[in-house]
């Protein structure tokens, strides 16, 4: 029998739909929690968003960690205060909604790393955190791009420049939080 690889398989077993609908709804509150954590930068606040999604990705596995991203944006939508600054519909249409639809993206692939057995130990899931998390300034930077004429220097200035380091620094965080998840499972089945 092989070691499986997404964390909350390993904790849960085979999961019923109620347990997945659960752990779905989990990821989405937590992200949520996250999304209030921030430091009041402008045009994108820095929050501990890309940190949990990363963790829901990381540990939920590729579908239902877009699942848990999608309810997430679901509950925004419905006009639930989840997003930055408690701000709810109007998000998905503002500044920040490249990067807030990238993270149905960022939270599949990570969850796919995880998969694939590229993420597996502490340092392989480190750099696929930061190399899931660059590839969410895609999608968050084509958005202002495209709707709101920004120009390649502002994107890179105001959009971009200034949360490089603090992504590395919770992609290396993600890490350690499931590298742990996985030694307490070990010992607790030791």
């Amino acid at each position: 029998m092989t070691r499986d690889r997404v964390l909350t398989k390993a904790v849960t077993g085979h999961d019923s739909l109620l347990r997945k609908a659960g752990l779905v709804l989990t990821g989405s509150l937590l992200i949520a929690l996250a999304a209030q954590v921030a430091v009041p930068f402008f045009p994108v606040p820095m929050t501990l968003s890309t940190l949990a999604v990363l963790l829901v990705g990381l540990t939920l596995g590729s579908r239902l960690g877009a699942a848990a991203v999608l309810a997430y944006l679901a509950e925004g939508a419905m006009g639930l205060p989840v997003f930055a600054g408690g701000m709810s519909t109007a998000s998905l249409v503002g500044p920040t909604a490249g990067f807030l639809y990238g993270y149905v993206g960022m939270a599949w692939l990570a969850g796919l790393a995880v998969e694939k057995g590229l993420a597996r130990g502490i340092v392989s899931t480190a750099l696929c955190g930061i190399g899931v998390s660059a590839l969410l300034y895609v999608p968050g930077l084509a958005w202002p791009a495209a709707v709101m004429g920004t120009s390649a220097p502002d994107l890179w200035a105001h959009w971009m420049a200034p949360f490089l380091l603090g992504d590395a620094v919770k992609a290396v965080i993600a890490a350690m939080v499931v590298w742990g998840g996985w030694k307490a499972l070990e010992r607790r089945r030791g």
